[in-house]
């Protein structure tokens, strides 16, 4: 079904629409809402998954968003389905719009679950810094600038590119202590995305937050370690 927010049109599915608490799953950058739909099965109870533009079906030229216009389009939509509370499940750039939600709207957050989440502020190394300084170089003296910045960054189209930006460079570490819902932080240990040290600082600052950490899994554990996963998602939010 497709819902109207601000310029974009939103494309979501909703299962079982009965129970009182629906587990609202928020997907990662570059993947659409079929990345998680096998935890429909997973998990007792209403099921809400969502595109985020521009990915799936949902809207393809959006412009001067943000992680905060995320936000709300997905509080707008629990608005318009009449979703009085819900279980938040984020992975990576999901984590972010989860983080958000969980702090801002205190009163309807049941539970989180925070996969390989991002959100936080990264420990840059050298080489960062030196790839922002050649990209200022050559902006300034008017070179080619195209094929700098991440992959991810590289792949949008030129109207995502700023959205990008925005999202990554806004940190939400101050949102943390403000999140009073029980958390289940679920990371790879060989995430190189959103290392380690984010899921334990997550840990650390969500006070009521347990940490569970998949041994050989990268940045997508519910995919490497899917049986795992799936148990550990069923025994927390079941």
């Amino acid at each position: 079904m497709n819902k109207n927010f601000r310029d974009a049109t939103i494309f979501y599915r909703f299962f079982d629409r009965k129970s009182e608490v629906v587990n609202i799953f928020l997907h990662g950058w570059g993947c659409d809402h079929k990345s998680l739909m096998f935890s429909n099965k997973a998990v007792s109870g209403s099921c809400l998954f969502v595109d985020f533009p521009p990915f799936g079906r949902s809207s393809k030229d959006i412009r001067d968003w943000t992680i905060f216009t995320y936000a709300n389009m997905v509080i707008s939509l629990c608005q318009h389905l009449n979703i009085k509370k819900f279980n938040l499940i984020g992975h990576s750039f999901g984590g972010r719009v989860a983080i958000i939600m969980a702090a801002v709207c205190k009163a309807q957050t049941n539970k989180l679950v925070l996969v390989d989440s991002a959100g936080l502020k990264p420990k840059r190394k050298p080489s960062y810094y030196l790839k922002v300084w050649t990209y200022k170089f050559k902006k300034k003296f008017g070179m080619d600038t195209s094929k700098c910045g991440s992959t991810d960054y590289l792949a949008l189209p030129e109207n995502m590119r700023k959205i990008f930006t925005s999202v990554v460079n806004t940190h939400l570490d101050d949102f943390l202590p403000f999140i009073t819902a029980e958390t289940l932080i679920v990371f790879g240990e060989e995430d190189d995305v959103t290392p380690v040290y984010m899921a334990k600082k997550l840990n650390k600052k969500i006070k009521n937050s347990k940490l569970l950490l998949l041994p050989g899994c990268g940045h997508f554990c519910f995919i490497d370690k899917r049986l795992e996963f799936v148990a550990a998602l069923k025994n927390f939010l079941n």
